[in-house]
């Protein structure tokens, strides 16, 4: 199925009703991506704020910095990956037989 512009304006106020609703459950989504074996884990919310950090003892090591680096990059690009999961999950039957180009639902 196309994309069809004229059947998103025809339902533009409903969709606008369930975004803004979709919207406010993911205020209190959130999620824990991890990395080096759960060495560091970065806990994100449903607009990809980070909330909680936490590194392991054992990561930080000032001759080996950019590990760490490399980890805590790692844990936030899970954690954000995991959101967008439940975004999917979430919003996902909103545009339920739409084919928006760059939505990847």
């Amino acid at each position: 199925m196309n994309f069809n512009p004229f059947e998103l304006l025809k339902n533009a106020q409903s969709i606008k009703e369930q975004v803004a609703r979709v919207q406010d459950e993911l205020k209190d989504v959130s999620a824990t991506g991890s990395s080096g074996g759960s060495i560091v884990k970065i806990t994100m919310n449903g607009q990809f704020e980070i909330t909680d950090v936490q590194i392991d003892p054992i990561a930080v090591d000032p001759r080996d910095v950019k590990m760490l680096q490399d980890l805590i990059i790692a844990a936030a690009h899970d954690a954000s990956e995991r959101i967008k999961e439940v975004i999917k999950e979430k919003a996902g039957p909103l545009f339920n037989g739409l084919n928006i180009p760059g939505m990847g639902l």
